[in-house]
Protein backbone atom coordinates (compact mmCIF):
# COMPACT_ATOMS: atom_id res chain seq x y z
CA UNK A 1 0.00 0.00 0.00
CA UNK A 2 1.53 3.46 -1.31
CA UNK A 3 1.71 6.30 1.77
CA UNK A 4 0.96 8.75 -1.64
CA UNK A 5 -2.17 9.79 -2.56
CA UNK A 6 -4.00 7.66 -5.61
CA UNK A 7 -5.06 9.25 -8.61
CA UNK A 8 -8.35 9.37 -9.38
CA UNK A 9 -9.54 11.19 -12.73
CA UNK A 10 -12.93 12.85 -12.96
CA UNK A 11 -15.27 13.92 -16.23
CA UNK A 12 -18.17 15.55 -14.60
CA UNK A 13 -21.42 14.55 -16.56
CA UNK A 14 -21.68 18.57 -17.71
CA UNK A 15 -19.84 18.62 -20.95
CA UNK A 16 -18.65 22.05 -21.53
CA UNK A 17 -17.23 21.21 -24.64
CA UNK A 18 -19.61 20.00 -25.67
CA UNK A 19 -18.55 16.30 -25.82
CA UNK A 20 -20.28 12.42 -25.31
CA UNK A 21 -20.18 11.25 -22.00
CA UNK A 22 -18.94 8.49 -23.54
CA UNK A 23 -16.64 9.71 -25.28
CA UNK A 24 -15.21 11.16 -22.58
CA UNK A 25 -15.48 7.98 -20.55
CA UNK A 26 -13.22 6.96 -22.98
CA UNK A 27 -10.59 9.77 -22.50
CA UNK A 28 -10.30 9.01 -18.41
CA UNK A 29 -8.93 5.54 -19.50
CA UNK A 30 -6.26 7.24 -21.31
CA UNK A 31 -5.32 9.62 -18.70
CA UNK A 32 -5.37 6.77 -15.65
CA UNK A 33 -3.10 4.82 -17.88
CA UNK A 34 -4.44 1.91 -20.57
CA UNK A 35 -2.20 2.02 -23.07
CA UNK A 36 0.27 0.89 -20.23
CA UNK A 37 -2.17 -1.79 -18.52
CA UNK A 38 -2.96 -3.19 -21.86
CA UNK A 39 -0.25 -5.19 -24.39
CA UNK A 40 -0.55 -6.06 -27.77
CA UNK A 41 -3.02 -9.40 -28.24
CA UNK A 42 -3.49 -8.74 -24.53
CA UNK A 43 -6.94 -10.87 -23.46
CA UNK A 44 -8.68 -8.01 -21.36
CA UNK A 45 -11.84 -9.04 -19.20
CA UNK A 46 -14.55 -6.32 -19.53
CA UNK A 47 -15.62 -6.54 -15.94
CA UNK A 48 -19.26 -5.39 -16.02
CA UNK A 49 -22.69 -6.16 -14.58
CA UNK A 50 -25.10 -6.62 -17.48
CA UNK A 51 -28.49 -5.85 -15.43
CA UNK A 52 -31.21 -8.25 -14.12
CA UNK A 53 -34.14 -8.84 -16.35
CA UNK A 54 -36.23 -5.52 -15.36
CA UNK A 55 -33.41 -3.27 -14.41
CA UNK A 56 -32.58 -0.40 -16.00
CA UNK A 57 -29.66 1.02 -13.87
CA UNK A 58 -26.62 -0.58 -14.96
CA UNK A 59 -24.11 0.95 -17.21
CA UNK A 60 -25.62 0.97 -20.56
CA UNK A 61 -24.04 -0.64 -23.48
CA UNK A 62 -23.41 2.74 -25.52
CA UNK A 63 -20.55 3.76 -22.56
CA UNK A 64 -19.22 -0.69 -22.92
CA UNK A 65 -18.76 0.20 -26.29
CA UNK A 66 -16.33 3.25 -26.25
CA UNK A 67 -14.55 0.68 -23.30
CA UNK A 68 -14.42 -1.82 -25.95
CA UNK A 69 -12.96 0.35 -28.81
CA UNK A 70 -10.31 1.97 -26.58
CA UNK A 71 -8.89 -1.51 -25.53
CA UNK A 72 -8.70 -2.48 -29.11
CA UNK A 73 -6.94 0.69 -29.70
CA UNK A 74 -4.57 -0.29 -27.54
CA UNK A 75 -3.91 -3.50 -29.36
CA UNK A 76 -6.14 -5.55 -26.21
CA UNK A 77 -8.91 -8.29 -27.20
CA UNK A 78 -11.85 -7.38 -25.29
CA UNK A 79 -14.55 -9.70 -23.96
CA UNK A 80 -17.81 -9.03 -21.50
CA UNK A 81 -17.22 -11.25 -18.33
CA UNK A 82 -19.38 -11.38 -15.07
CA UNK A 83 -19.66 -14.12 -13.16
CA UNK A 84 -23.20 -16.07 -12.89
CA UNK A 85 -25.38 -15.16 -9.55
CA UNK A 86 -26.16 -17.60 -6.23
CA UNK A 87 -29.45 -16.65 -6.13
CA UNK A 88 -32.04 -17.77 -8.70
CA UNK A 89 -32.47 -15.06 -11.32
CA UNK A 90 -31.71 -14.47 -14.94
CA UNK A 91 -28.29 -14.46 -14.33
CA UNK A 92 -27.44 -18.52 -12.21
CA UNK A 93 -26.46 -20.10 -15.20
CA UNK A 94 -24.12 -18.76 -18.66
CA UNK A 95 -27.06 -19.69 -20.99
CA UNK A 96 -29.61 -17.55 -18.92
CA UNK A 97 -27.48 -15.07 -17.94
CA UNK A 98 -25.87 -14.52 -21.88
CA UNK A 99 -29.41 -14.03 -22.83
CA UNK A 100 -30.08 -11.54 -20.18
CA UNK A 101 -27.40 -9.71 -21.15
CA UNK A 102 -28.49 -9.59 -25.09
CA UNK A 103 -32.08 -8.46 -24.02
CA UNK A 104 -30.32 -5.82 -22.18
CA UNK A 105 -28.62 -4.93 -24.90
CA UNK A 106 -25.17 -6.32 -24.64
CA UNK A 107 -24.74 -7.88 -28.37
CA UNK A 108 -21.65 -8.30 -30.10
CA UNK A 109 -24.01 -5.71 -33.12
CA UNK A 110 -24.08 -2.91 -30.34
CA UNK A 111 -21.10 -3.03 -28.36
CA UNK A 112 -18.48 -4.74 -30.53
CA UNK A 113 -17.13 -7.78 -28.21
CA UNK A 114 -17.99 -11.30 -26.70
CA UNK A 115 -19.51 -12.37 -23.86
CA UNK A 116 -17.54 -14.86 -22.24
CA UNK A 117 -19.52 -15.83 -18.59
CA UNK A 118 -16.33 -16.00 -15.92
CA UNK A 119 -17.14 -19.14 -14.35
CA UNK A 120 -18.91 -21.14 -16.84
CA UNK A 121 -21.80 -23.07 -17.51
CA UNK A 122 -22.82 -23.31 -14.59
CA UNK A 123 -20.67 -21.71 -12.12
CA UNK A 124 -18.22 -24.84 -11.73
CA UNK A 125 -15.46 -23.11 -13.95
CA UNK A 126 -13.14 -21.45 -11.36
CA UNK A 127 -9.14 -21.18 -10.09
CA UNK A 128 -8.48 -21.31 -6.46
CA UNK A 129 -6.34 -18.07 -5.33
CA UNK A 130 -4.22 -17.95 -2.80
CA UNK A 131 -4.55 -14.74 -1.06
CA UNK A 132 -1.88 -12.83 2.03
CA UNK A 133 -3.48 -11.38 5.11
CA UNK A 134 -7.09 -12.51 4.95
CA UNK A 135 -9.03 -11.96 7.84
CA UNK A 136 -11.62 -15.13 6.20
CA UNK A 137 -9.71 -16.84 3.70
CA UNK A 138 -6.89 -18.16 2.96
CA UNK A 139 -7.74 -18.67 -1.08
CA UNK A 140 -11.13 -17.59 -2.87
CA UNK A 141 -12.33 -19.43 -6.14
CA UNK A 142 -12.70 -16.62 -8.77
CA UNK A 143 -14.02 -17.31 -12.30
CA UNK A 144 -11.50 -18.79 -14.33
CA UNK A 145 -12.08 -17.13 -17.17
CA UNK A 146 -11.36 -13.36 -15.40
CA UNK A 147 -8.52 -15.22 -14.08
CA UNK A 148 -6.91 -16.18 -16.50
CA UNK A 149 -7.52 -12.90 -18.58
CA UNK A 150 -4.41 -10.90 -19.29
CA UNK A 151 -5.35 -7.64 -18.12
CA UNK A 152 -9.05 -5.87 -17.47
CA UNK A 153 -10.88 -3.37 -16.94
CA UNK A 154 -13.54 -2.65 -14.48
CA UNK A 155 -16.45 -0.71 -15.66
CA UNK A 156 -19.05 0.10 -12.37
CA UNK A 157 -22.10 1.50 -11.88
CA UNK A 158 -21.89 3.25 -8.06
CA UNK A 159 -25.30 2.55 -5.67
CA UNK A 160 -26.85 1.60 -2.87
CA UNK A 161 -26.96 -2.01 -1.34
CA UNK A 162 -29.39 -3.20 1.41
CA UNK A 163 -26.45 -5.79 2.47
CA UNK A 164 -22.84 -3.90 2.08
CA UNK A 165 -24.53 -0.18 2.13
CA UNK A 166 -22.53 0.48 -1.32
CA UNK A 167 -21.89 -0.89 -4.46
CA UNK A 168 -18.94 0.21 -6.42
CA UNK A 169 -15.56 -1.24 -7.99
CA UNK A 170 -14.47 -3.51 -5.05
CA UNK A 171 -18.24 -5.07 -4.44
CA UNK A 172 -18.36 -5.74 -8.68
CA UNK A 173 -14.88 -7.44 -8.64
CA UNK A 174 -14.75 -9.04 -5.67
CA UNK A 175 -18.71 -10.75 -5.23
CA UNK A 176 -18.63 -10.00 -9.23
CA UNK A 177 -15.75 -12.55 -9.73
CA UNK A 178 -16.15 -14.62 -7.29
CA UNK A 179 -17.95 -18.19 -8.82
CA UNK A 180 -21.13 -19.34 -7.17
CA UNK A 181 -20.10 -21.18 -4.43
CA UNK A 182 -17.53 -17.96 -3.65
CA UNK A 183 -20.74 -15.94 -3.51
CA UNK A 184 -22.30 -18.23 -0.92
CA UNK A 185 -19.53 -18.54 1.21
CA UNK A 186 -19.05 -14.46 0.85
CA UNK A 187 -22.93 -13.94 1.94
CA UNK A 188 -22.32 -16.21 4.97
CA UNK A 189 -20.54 -18.69 7.20
CA UNK A 190 -22.01 -21.35 5.35
CA UNK A 191 -23.48 -24.87 7.41
CA UNK A 192 -25.35 -27.01 4.07
CA UNK A 193 -28.75 -28.11 5.07
CA UNK A 194 -31.12 -30.25 3.24
CA UNK A 195 -34.99 -30.14 2.66
CA UNK A 196 -35.81 -33.18 2.38
CA UNK A 197 -39.33 -32.20 0.70
CA UNK A 198 -37.17 -30.67 -2.28
CA UNK A 199 -34.30 -33.44 -2.65
CA UNK A 200 -34.30 -35.56 -5.89
CA UNK A 201 -31.78 -37.69 -5.04
CA UNK A 202 -30.10 -36.81 -8.37
CA UNK A 203 -26.41 -36.77 -7.01
CA UNK A 204 -25.65 -33.43 -8.41
CA UNK A 205 -24.42 -32.60 -5.15
CA UNK A 206 -22.51 -35.82 -4.13
CA UNK A 207 -20.95 -35.56 -7.68
CA UNK A 208 -20.41 -31.48 -6.70
CA UNK A 209 -18.94 -31.82 -3.12
CA UNK A 210 -15.08 -31.59 -3.14
CA UNK A 211 -14.47 -33.16 0.02
CA UNK A 212 -16.87 -36.30 -0.47
CA UNK A 213 -18.93 -34.94 2.33
CA UNK A 214 -22.40 -35.83 0.57
CA UNK A 215 -24.24 -39.28 -0.02
CA UNK A 216 -27.68 -40.16 -0.92
CA UNK A 217 -28.81 -41.90 2.12
CA UNK A 218 -31.64 -44.71 2.43
CA UNK A 219 -34.54 -42.87 1.95
CA UNK A 220 -33.10 -41.02 -1.46
CA UNK A 221 -32.33 -37.55 0.72
CA UNK A 222 -29.01 -36.10 0.38
CA UNK A 223 -27.31 -36.67 4.34
CA UNK A 224 -23.94 -34.60 4.76
CA UNK A 225 -21.45 -35.21 6.62
CA UNK A 226 -20.82 -32.59 8.86
CA UNK A 227 -17.47 -34.14 10.38
CA UNK A 228 -15.73 -33.93 6.66
CA UNK A 229 -17.85 -30.59 5.19
CA UNK A 230 -15.94 -27.05 5.37
CA UNK A 231 -18.44 -25.23 4.00
CA UNK A 232 -17.03 -24.38 0.32
CA UNK A 233 -20.85 -23.76 -0.93
CA UNK A 234 -20.26 -25.75 -4.22
CA UNK A 235 -23.59 -27.73 -3.01
CA UNK A 236 -25.64 -25.10 -3.00
CA UNK A 237 -24.33 -23.92 -6.73
CA UNK A 238 -25.28 -28.00 -7.88
CA UNK A 239 -28.25 -27.93 -6.43
CA UNK A 240 -31.39 -27.19 -9.34
CA UNK A 241 -33.99 -27.98 -6.99
CA UNK A 242 -33.14 -25.40 -3.91
CA UNK A 243 -33.04 -28.59 -1.96
CA UNK A 244 -29.74 -27.27 -0.14
CA UNK A 245 -30.62 -23.48 0.19
CA UNK A 246 -28.61 -20.41 0.02
CA UNK A 247 -28.21 -18.94 3.03
CA UNK A 248 -28.03 -15.07 3.58
CA UNK A 249 -27.12 -14.61 7.41
CA UNK A 250 -24.39 -12.52 7.49
CA UNK A 251 -22.97 -8.89 9.28
CA UNK A 252 -22.18 -5.97 6.96
CA UNK A 253 -18.55 -6.14 8.27
CA UNK A 254 -18.03 -9.85 7.39
CA UNK A 255 -19.41 -9.02 3.51
CA UNK A 256 -17.62 -6.56 2.91
CA UNK A 257 -14.13 -7.44 4.34
CA UNK A 258 -15.16 -11.27 2.42
CA UNK A 259 -15.40 -9.20 -0.76
CA UNK A 260 -12.06 -7.46 -0.14
CA UNK A 261 -10.70 -10.63 0.16
CA UNK A 262 -12.09 -11.88 -3.14
CA UNK A 263 -10.52 -8.68 -4.63
CA UNK A 264 -7.08 -9.49 -3.73
CA UNK A 265 -7.72 -12.68 -5.40
CA UNK A 266 -8.84 -11.79 -8.93
CA UNK A 267 -6.52 -9.05 -9.48
CA UNK A 268 -3.45 -11.13 -8.16
CA UNK A 269 -1.17 -11.58 -11.25
CA UNK A 270 -2.93 -8.58 -13.07
CA UNK A 271 -0.33 -6.29 -10.95
CA UNK A 272 -0.40 -2.72 -13.66
CA UNK A 273 -2.97 -4.67 -15.14
CA UNK A 274 -6.44 -3.36 -13.84
CA UNK A 275 -7.91 -0.08 -14.83
CA UNK A 276 -11.06 1.15 -13.00
CA UNK A 277 -13.96 2.85 -14.43
CA UNK A 278 -16.96 4.06 -12.52
CA UNK A 279 -20.06 5.80 -13.66
CA UNK A 280 -21.84 8.27 -10.91
CA UNK A 281 -24.81 8.07 -12.84
CA UNK A 282 -28.37 7.24 -12.02
CA UNK A 283 -27.49 6.33 -8.39
CA UNK A 284 -30.08 3.94 -7.47
CA UNK A 285 -30.39 3.03 -3.68
CA UNK A 286 -30.36 -0.78 -4.87
CA UNK A 287 -28.24 -3.12 -6.41
CA UNK A 288 -28.51 -3.50 -10.05
CA UNK A 289 -29.51 -7.51 -9.28
CA UNK A 290 -33.10 -6.37 -7.98
CA UNK A 291 -35.71 -6.90 -11.43
CA UNK A 292 -36.60 -2.91 -11.19
CA UNK A 293 -34.38 -0.05 -10.12
CA UNK A 294 -35.80 3.13 -7.98
CA UNK A 295 -35.26 6.71 -8.71
CA UNK A 296 -31.99 7.90 -8.27
CA UNK A 297 -31.32 9.30 -4.74
CA UNK A 298 -28.71 12.27 -5.70
CA UNK A 299 -28.28 14.06 -9.22
CA UNK A 300 -26.15 12.47 -11.87
CA UNK A 301 -22.37 13.64 -11.07
CA UNK A 302 -20.13 11.83 -13.52
CA UNK A 303 -17.65 9.48 -14.13
CA UNK A 304 -14.05 8.20 -12.54
CA UNK A 305 -11.40 6.40 -13.43
CA UNK A 306 -8.23 5.42 -11.56
CA UNK A 307 -6.02 2.42 -11.29
CA UNK A 308 -6.62 2.07 -7.39
CA UNK A 309 -9.84 0.24 -6.99
CA UNK A 310 -10.03 1.60 -3.02
CA UNK A 311 -8.90 5.14 -4.18
CA UNK A 312 -12.17 5.27 -6.53
CA UNK A 313 -14.60 4.02 -4.44
CA UNK A 314 -14.00 6.11 -1.65
CA UNK A 315 -14.28 9.36 -4.44
CA UNK A 316 -17.08 7.71 -5.33
CA UNK A 317 -18.30 7.62 -1.67
CA UNK A 318 -17.31 11.43 -1.26
CA UNK A 319 -18.95 12.85 -4.00
CA UNK A 320 -22.32 11.06 -3.78
CA UNK A 321 -22.13 12.08 -0.04
CA UNK A 322 -21.58 15.82 -1.02
CA UNK A 323 -24.91 16.29 -3.54
CA UNK A 324 -28.09 17.27 -2.41
CA UNK A 325 -30.55 14.60 -2.20
CA UNK A 326 -33.25 14.34 -4.96
CA UNK A 327 -37.03 15.23 -3.71
CA UNK A 328 -39.29 12.46 -4.25
CA UNK A 329 -36.84 9.47 -3.92
CA UNK A 330 -35.33 7.84 -0.65
CA UNK A 331 -32.37 10.44 -0.87
CA UNK A 332 -34.72 13.38 -0.14
CA UNK A 333 -34.11 13.89 3.53
CA UNK A 334 -30.43 13.96 2.81
CA UNK A 335 -28.61 17.36 2.63
CA UNK A 336 -25.09 17.65 1.04
CA UNK A 337 -22.53 16.80 3.13
CA UNK A 338 -24.06 14.23 4.54
CA UNK A 339 -23.30 9.92 4.55
CA UNK A 340 -26.13 9.43 1.79
CA UNK A 341 -25.56 5.67 1.51
CA UNK A 342 -25.95 5.35 5.14
CA UNK A 343 -28.79 6.96 5.48
CA UNK A 344 -30.62 5.22 2.95
CA UNK A 345 -29.26 1.45 4.00
CA UNK A 346 -27.96 1.79 7.32
CA UNK A 347 -24.98 0.18 6.69
CA UNK A 348 -21.79 1.88 6.54
CA UNK A 349 -20.63 0.75 3.22
CA UNK A 350 -17.20 2.11 3.77
CA UNK A 351 -15.72 -0.91 5.61
CA UNK A 352 -14.79 -2.94 2.45
CA UNK A 353 -12.54 0.01 1.93
CA UNK A 354 -10.76 0.01 4.87
CA UNK A 355 -10.04 -3.80 4.67
CA UNK A 356 -8.96 -3.30 1.66
CA UNK A 357 -6.57 -0.73 2.12
CA UNK A 358 -5.49 -3.40 5.48
CA UNK A 359 -4.67 -6.06 2.61
CA UNK A 360 -2.60 -4.10 0.43
CA UNK A 361 -4.79 -3.43 -2.44
CA UNK A 362 -4.72 0.71 -2.33
CA UNK A 363 -5.18 3.68 -0.38
CA UNK A 364 -8.11 5.53 0.65
CA UNK A 365 -6.22 8.43 0.18
CA UNK A 366 -6.62 10.39 -3.58
CA UNK A 367 -6.16 13.19 -5.55
CA UNK A 368 -9.30 13.98 -7.64
CA UNK A 369 -8.19 15.34 -10.99
CA UNK A 370 -10.80 17.00 -12.97
CA UNK A 371 -10.90 16.35 -17.09
CA UNK A 372 -13.56 18.65 -18.51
Amino acid sequence: MSAEKAQVWFAPVRSRGKKSLATRAGGLLDHAGLRRAVAEDDLVAVKLHFGEAGNTGFVQPVFVREVVARIKAAGGKPFLTDANTLYSGERANAVEHIACALHNGFSYATVEAPIVIADGLDGREAVDVPITGGKHFESVRIGSAAAHADAMVVVSHVKGHEATGFGGALKNVGMGLGCRSAKQRMHADFKPEVAAEKCTACNRCVRWCPVQAIAIGPDRVAVIDYEVCYGCGECVAACPYAAIATQWKTTPEAIQEKIAEHVAGAVAGKEGKVIYLSFLTNITPDCDCWSFSDAAVVPDIGVLASTDPVAIDQAAYDLVSAAPGLSGTLGEKTGAGEDTFRSITGVDGTHAMVHAEALGLGTREYELKRVE
